[in-house]
Order: structure tokens, then C-alpha cells, then sequence
């Protein structure tokens, strides 16, 4: 990416952040991202920070992220203006996705890393939802490296239904992972499959490894279900997610 001074201001106030309030970030396995030339990076999305810390972890390789993110965040008085200058990529929730992967397609184009979530929403459970193709059709179509990734630890800081804390000293990790393998003429969605099981494989390795416990049982809510921790499980999760969207149906008129 070229030189772009409000993402450089971005990351500075981020790391400035980050020694602020004494958290603990491990990067590894960044050195599977290139240092030159375009890839899409696909992590797992546990929180509203996700972004930051994945574009963080990629520091180390000198690269800038473009994430795709919702509309709602370009919208925002605060963070709007940033989202543009960062020259991250907006979705409308509902509208013309073909036209976010075609500026998707130009960012790669342009030598660029490309962030992408493929479950297209945080995860009330901390388990990878199903997700979608997008990135693994990205990569393909544009013949650039998929490269896996998983954040953890991110989701005590700020996300679903919970208030933004300081959390200091919270440890959070960012694993990246080999590129995910794929033919040219491959369905985009055995590669989408073979991606979020990668991605699974890195969440499920850094949950185990994580280096902090919760507090006591009112702070087991961070902990997925599966490791005896509080959080909904994925079927209540995604019972929860339809509920959302068919609210927002309704608010729309759909």
C-alpha cells in the first residue's frame, strides 16, 4: 500500500493504546503473509477490535490491511471519517456486494493485503460460524495467496451486547497460518470449506494456549461453551443471529 498518513497515525495511536493499558499481544505465524505484492486475509471475527489487531499482527511483514467493513462504520461521525482515509473497503448489509468485490478486486489489483471476515459477522459463541465464499473467491479469481487467520482474547475487550472495558492487561493473540491451497478453476466453495477449517484449526490452537483464566464464574462469559465457558452456544448463537435479522427485515419493511 502507499504511503497513507492517516493509517499510519491509526497504528501509532493503536500501539500507543496498547502499551497504555497494558495489553498483551503475541503475533505469530506472520511471516506466511508476503511482504510484497497482494493477498486476501480471512480471520475469525470475535469482536469490534478484530481489525485492528489483525492489521496489527501484519506490521511485522510491513504490510497495511484494507479491511471490507459494514457500512455502519463508515457512517459513524468518529470513525467514518478514519474508515475512508484508511482506504478500508465499505459492504452494505443487503446491497450490492458485487460492488464491493469489484473494489475489492482493484485493491488486490493494486498490490494490496485485503481483510476479510468470512462469517460476515462477530460470533456470539467464539466458534467460527459456516460463513461465506467471498474471500476464497477473491483470491481466486484475482490468483493471489488465501491466507488464514484467527484473533482471540479480542472479545473481552469489546463485542456483542457488551460494553467496550478497558480490560487492562488482557492477553490477545493473532495467528496467522500457511496459505490455504486452491486450483484455479475450483469451486469457491470446497477452497471457503477448506478456509474455515484452517481458520477453526488456529482459533481452536490459541483458545487452548491462551495464557489467562477467567476471574471467577460471572467472568466465564468470554469462554465458549465447549471449554466450559458461558458464552451462548452455536446453535443459540445463531437463534440469536436470525432474530437479529429478522428484526431488521421488519424495520425495513422486507
Amino acid at each position: 500500500m502507499r504511503m497513507n498518513p492517516v493509517y499510519a497515525t491509526a497504528v501509532g495511536a493503536s500501539v500507543s493504546m496498547f502499551s497504555l493499558l497494558s495489553w498483551n499481544i503475541r503475533v505469530t505465524g506472520a511471516e506466511y503473509l508476503p511482504r510484497v505484492g497482494p493477498a486476501v486475509l480471512a480471520t475469525n471475527h470475535v469482536s469490534y477490535l478484530d481489525f485492528i489487531f489483525a492489521g496489527y499482527g501484519a506490521r511485522q511483514q510491513g504490510r497495511r490491511v484494507r479491511f471490507v467493513a459494514k457500512a455502519e462504520g463508515f457512517d459513524h461521525n468518529v470513525t467514518g471519517p478514519l474508515m475512508r482515509g484508511m482506504r478500508h473497503i465499505r459492504v452494505d448489509r443487503g446491497g450490492d456486494t458485487e460492488a464491493t468485490l469489484r473494489e475489492v478486486g482493484r485493491a488486490l489489483s493494486e498490490g494490496d493485503v485485503v481483510g476479510m471476515f468470512p462469517e460476515g459477522t462477530i460470533s456470539r459463541s467464539f466458534v467460527p460460524l459456516p460463513g461465506r465464499p467471498g474471500a476464497a473467491r477473491m483470491a481466486i479469481e484475482n490468483g493471489v495467496p488465501l491466507i488464514p487467520g484467527a484473533v482471540w482474547g479480542s472479545q473481552r475487550i469489546f463485542t456483542k451486547d457488551r460494553e467496550f472495558t478497558a480490560a487492562r492487561g488482557t492477553a490477545v493473540s493473532i495467528d496467522f497460518g500457511p496459505p490455504v491451497a486452491y486450483t484455479p478453476d475450483e469451486d469457491p466453495l470446497e477452497v471457503h470449506q477448506r478456509l474455515m477449517e484452517a481458520i477453526g484449526e488456529l482459533v481452536d490452537r490459541a483458545q487452548r494456549r491462551y495464557p489467562q483464566q477467567p476471574s471467577g464464574p460471572e467472568d466465564r462469559w468470554w469462554l465458549p461453551a465447549h471449554l466450559g465457558g458461558g458464552a451462548p452456544t452455536p446453535k443459540e448463537a445463531a437463534a440469536l443471529a436470525q432474530s437479529e435479522a429478522d428484526e431488521r427485515r421488519r424495520k425495513h419493511g422486507g
